[in-house]
């Protein structure tokens, strides 16, 4: 059995990573539970997913904001459930330990208006 290896890690755009699952499940013959449960996934935030221009320019305006608190991986999750009002940016956020003073708040969901 192979013994993988980790080179890096990076958070992804849920448009990104479906389309490295369908170069899985094309590769692979019999997908393995990962790839299986990484899918059903997207299919539920199905909805969600844009295109991946779309998603990329998202990141554009979002990074273009220089908001200092504000890494790679909160604007990917931003990018993936696209909030509309500051409930639902929190919501989105409480993962992470993040504050964000109101006037931030409001750039970002002006981002996806």
């Amino acid at each position: 059995m192979a013994n993988p290896k980790f080179i890096g890690e990076e958070p992804m755009i849920l448009s990104e990573v479906d389309r490295v699952i369908r170069v899985v499940s094309k590769r692979d013959a019999e997908p393995n539970f990962r790839t299986i449960k990484t899918k059903e996934f997207i299919e539920n935030f199905s909805e969600n997913i844009s295109s991946a221009k779309d998603s990329e320019e998202l990141v554009k305006k979002l990074e273009s904001l220089n908001l200092t608190r504000l890494k790679s991986e909160h604007i990917m999750k931003l990018v993936d459930f696209k909030p509309k009002t500051q409930d639902d940016l929190k919501v989105v956020l409480q993962a992470y330990p993040l504050s964000l003073p109101k006037k931030n708040q409001e750039s970002i969901i002006g981002v996806f208006e």
